[in-house]
């Protein structure tokens, strides 16, 4: 069952709970990008801006705060697990001299650095529909970065190559971080397959943006080289 349109008036009046993400996204951007604060820094003041916004609306509470602290916990934990294992894995892959041979054999079949990116984006486009980002980033990039780079493929490009490829991942069923997320916060409480095929148009122009980036590699390197 559709849900009647909302009236021009009640969208623009809807605006105005805009204001609170906006602000706390100026703020951890702007002193991001100004230099006047380091990435913990401005993460530092953006939670103190979302502490403020918070208050003011009279809903800081112990037991929200008490919410908070526990699911940073959970989160905090859980990436610092997965780094762990991460540095464990780097270290088995370095004496076992694994990266070393993936990138002898495949450069001895002969591969192209645009077929070797083709078959990376099949690769990727698998991986991200059922592991998360930061699993897909730790498992994979200390043995494909070796054979791009062997190949040709610049460290940069390959950088923004990856980026596009996990958030790519974020928005692919059935493990998609992004696809629960709307889900979550979806008024009619709908099933979750809306999401997946309203994500699926963006994931087409990802893609399609990756495949721009690879027959025109300068809008990557253009401002690094001019550094």
């Amino acid at each position: 069952m559709r849900e009647p349109p909302v009236p021009m008036k009640e969208r623009i009046s809807a605006l105005r709970f805009l204001i609170a993400p906006a602000v706390v996204f100026g703020i951890v951007m702007g002193s991001l990008y100004t230099g006047v604060a380091t990435a913990t820094e401005s993460a530092a003041l953006g939670c103190m801006a979302a502490m403020f916004f918070v208050w003011q609306s009279g809903k800081l509470t112990r037991e929200v705060m008490r919410t908070c602290f526990i699911s940073t916990a959970r989160v905090s934990g859980m990436i610092l697990f997965i780094i762990m294992a991460a540095f464990i894995l780097n270290l088995a892959i370095s004496l076992s001299g694994v990266a070393e041979a993936m990138t002898k054999w495949v450069t001895s079949l002969g591969l192209s650095a645009s077929g070797l990116i083709l078959v990376l984006i099949v690769f990727y486009l698998i991986l991200g529909m059922f592991m998360d980002v930061l699993s897909m980033q730790v498992a994979t990039i200390p043995i494909t970065y070796p054979i791009a780079t062997a190949l040709g493929v610049d460290p940069i490009w390959y950088g923004i190559f990856i980026v596009l490829m996990c958030e790519l991942g974020l928005i692919t069923p059935p493990v998609g971080m992004n696809l629960f997320v709307v889900h979550g916060i979806r008024p009619d409480k709908g099933g979750i397959e809306d999401a997946i095929w309203g994500a699926l148009p963006y994931a087409v122009i990802m893609i399609l943006f990756t495949l721009l980036l690879m027959v025109l590699p300068q809008l990557v390197t253009w401002l690094p080289a001019h550094m």
